[in-house]
């Protein structure tokens, strides 16, 4: 049986989704939800407090312990790069003036963090590898792999 209660597993439940809630609503919000409800100034009100709830909301999601890992995994920054750097590309040609440059501009940030996050992941990857070469830990593999029978020479 589950050591938390009943009402502990609803309020966490609660705490989850509340932030999810409010991210998707600014999203829907400042990609045109407003619009189908509102015109001229109070639609673009809406959609600029759409995209500062988004944004805020999606900052507190992105400090999750298990977001954060899965947004600092190699595979997801690979994605997030290749995906964002060939959008912003694209959307500098296909759209025109400054709606495209803006696109591709955004887009681009969004790429070069990923590249940011990847040599930060492969710089403590390789000072995990040198602190192994110091303890030594290193020496015993290459060596032991050196000693297979598929390593001899022919």
């Amino acid at each position: 049986m589950s050591s938390k209660s009943f009402l502990v597993r609803v309020k966490s439940f609660i705490a989850d989704l509340l932030p999810w809630s409010f991210f998707v609503a600014g999203l829907v919000t400042s990609m045109g939800g407003a619009g189908a409800v509102l015109d001229g100034t109070g639609k673009t009100v809406a959609t600029f407090a759409g995209i500062a709830v988004s944004l805020l909301t999606g900052a507190r999601i992105t400090k999750k312990p298990k977001i954060k890992a899965f947004l600092s995994s190699r595979p997801v920054l690979w994605f997030l790069f290749l995906f964002n750097g060939g959008v912003a590309a694209v959307s500098y040609f296909a759209m025109g003036g400054a709606k495209g440059i803006a696109t591709a501009v955004g887009l681009g940030l969004v790429s070069l963090g990923a590249v940011g996050g990847l040599i930060s992941s492969y710089r403590h990857a390789a000072e995990a590898a040198r602190e192994a070469v110091r303890q030594g830990g290193h020496r015993q593999s290459v060596h032991a792999a050196a000693n297979r029978p598929e390593y001899e020479a022919r």
